[in-house]
């Protein structure tokens, strides 16, 4: 058997739930925008988007990103029931308002 290729792509389900606590902090930006794209394609316009607590820096930076994404139509900081502040709540404009 070969050995993995570590920076060979990852398949992950579009499921409208996206956690990133596998993923460094570098390729947060571009994995949010194909997994949003992802999601629009097939009709999913509200991803919960899992960062965890920690010291916040991931929520900042994930936060951050969407208020520069034309893809984006409004966020918020998860409730009790979809992880508090360790998730945020992401709903997407439909593929051809962009």
């Amino acid at each position: 058997m070969p050995p993995a290729d570590d920076n060979a792509p990852v398949a992950i389900p579009i499921t409208g739930e996206l956690d990133l606590h596998t993923f460094r902090p570098s390729e947060i930006p571009s994995l949010l925008d194909e997994y949003f794209a992802a999601c629009r394609r097939r009709g999913r316009y509200r991803v919960r988007v899992i960062h965890g607590k920690g010291t916040g820096t991931l929520r900042a930076t994930v936060q951050a990103h969407l208020r520069r994404a034309p893809e984006i139509a409004g966020w918020a900081t998860g409730d009790e029931t979809s992880g508090g502040w360790g998730a945020t709540i992401v709903t997407l404009k439909p593929d051809d308002s962009c």
